[in-house]
């Protein structure tokens, strides 16, 4: 079977190193990355003068959404969005693009049992199936850029992973939109995995001039695991001195090994590309990894995919359980979220 990880290294490579081979690469990039930013900004431009037209839609809404590719923990954000409603006893719908499997609508019906979550490119009539089922807010996962439709509220979050990247558009670098693009922001997130507090806290100082609204750091940690099937919690210390395979199909797959790897367990990366679906000689090798292995560590996502295809007789795989801590300006972004709530009188 082919050797799984080898796009996510040249990729990684091709943005995030210095020598002389990888600048030579994003250099003969940088005409289609200078295009694509031109294109990005007059997009921009065209919404920000009227030319192209914003559309209303039939319920308060908060959109999060990232300025890089790969995983910034815009789902993890807007997956806490949701909860702190749903806490303050107001009905969320979540609305996604449609996007191949569908891995991040399972996600969010599994975590949201009940609530309206809908896959539908068109946002708009997205927004009118969730008020007919019942939501009374909108949370836009992976809207930041979806400058058709309006919002109340306008979320970006920020990876401190990506200061290790060069700052160019795609393809050359990492970048949807540059820096720029926060004058649209209401509030920043800027999160962190395998990123140490200090390099988070440097990236919220550099970009906070730049937001009109409250900025936050998160630290995106895994302190267990949970058995895909039987539910079992497990202390990530439990992973020490262990042989484990972390396998995934994720938009950041380093960040995911890093956490892996800090529990202290010896670890073999298994990856394959975001929003992969699993093929039935994927599940055979996953299967076979974990006979092979004292544990499969897979995400949450990944988890969705392979729940109901998991051989009963194969050791069930781990699933890491990100936990949302928040390191600075947690009550400044609850004080925004409970502002778009106050406003739903007014609808």
């Amino acid at each position: 079977m082919a050797r799984r990880g080898q796009a996510h290294r040249l990729i990684r490579w091709l943005w995030t190193s210095r020598r002389l081979d990888a600048r030579l690469s994003r250099l003969a990039l940088l005409p289609a990355a200078g295009l694509y930013g031109l294109l990005t900004q007059a997009r921009a431009a065209a919404y920000r003068q009227g030319w192209l037209r914003t559309r209303p839609l039939p319920l308060p809404a908060v959109a999060i959404g990232n300025l890089t590719v790969g995983g910034s923990g815009k789902t993890p954000i807007a997956s806490w969005v949701a909860q702190h409603f749903l806490e303050r006893g107001v009905t969320p719908g979540i609305l996604l693009r449609s996007y191949r499997g569908g891995d991040e609508v399972r996600l969010h019906q599994e975590i949201h049992p009940g609530i309206p979550v809908i896959a539908d490119p068109d946002r708009v009539a997205g927004a009118e199936r969730a008020l007919a089922a019942g939501a009374q807010l909108l949370v836009l996962d992976d809207a930041y850029q979806r400058l058709d439709v309006g919002r109340d509220l306008n979320i970006v979050v920020v990876s401190a992973e990506t200061s290790r990247a060069v700052r160019w558009p795609l393809p050359a670098g990492p970048w949807r939109e540059g820096v720029s693009a926060l004058r649209r922001a209401d509030a920043l997130i800027v999160t962190r995995r395998r990123a140490d507090r200090e390099t988070g806290l440097g990236l919220l100082d550099e970009l906070r001039p730049r937001v009109r609204g409250p900025v936050a750091l998160v630290h995106l940690a895994v302190p267990h695991y949970r058995g895909m099937l039987s539910g079992k919690l497990i202390p990530a210390s439990d992973l020490r001195g262990r042989r484990v395979v972390a396998a995934s199909g994720i938009g950041d797959p380093e960040a995911f090994i890093s956490q892996t790897k800090a529990t202290g367990a010896a670890v073999q990366a298994a990856t394959w590309r975001d929003h992969h679906e699993y093929r039935d000689e994927d599940v055979a090798w996953l299967a076979k990894a974990a006979r092979k292995s004292d544990h499969l560590v897979i995400t949450a996502k990944d988890a969705v995919k392979l729940k109901g295809r998991w051989p009963a007789s194969v050791p069930e795989p781990l699933v890491a359980v990100l936990d949302l801590v928040w390191e600075d300006g947690h009550n400044d972004i609850v004080q925004a979220l409970d502002a778009v709530v106050a406003s739903l009188g007014r609808w």
